[in-house]
């Protein structure tokens, strides 16, 4: 399985406000349980996991979100910014780390909010 992070923010859409995301429809199940663990894992979501007699998980809920998944779910608001991570970070053959997501994310929310880019108008940080 992987990690799918428009299905991580729509999972946080529905843990902030208890409502499904149409979209989050047409993703299975299983891909949506291993989505919420590495969740937990990143520390975005407190969760508690159902599991089943071979301790696999079959079922789990969202409890809250914590501090680092409202940040990221605020980050993602704006669909033109988050249309552009998809489009510039997050995408096939190129590498990332959610860090490295976060970072762009926040320079991004920074240009917006003040006008001004981050780090003498570099788009990215220098990664050295």
């Amino acid at each position: 399985m992987k990690r799918d992070m428009e299905l991580i923010r729509l999972l946080l859409i529905k843990g902030e406000s208890d409502e499904n995301p149409l979209e989050l429809s047409s993703y299975a199940v299983e891909d949506q349980l291993y989505n919420l663990q590495l969740m937990e894992d990143a520390n975005l979501i407190v969760a508690r996991f159902d599991r089943g007699n071979c301790n696999e998980v079959t079922g789990a809920s969202i409890e809250s979100l914590t501090w680092a998944g409202h940040d990221f779910l605020d980050s993602t608001r704006d669909s033109k910014i988050w249309k552009a991570a998809k489009e510039h970070i997050i995408k096939p053959g190129v590498s990332w780390t959610f860090s490295l997501l976060m970072e762009w994310l926040k320079q991004q929310a920074h240009q917006k909010v003040f006008g001004v880019p981050t780090n003498s108008g570099n788009t990215l940080p220098n990664i050295e």
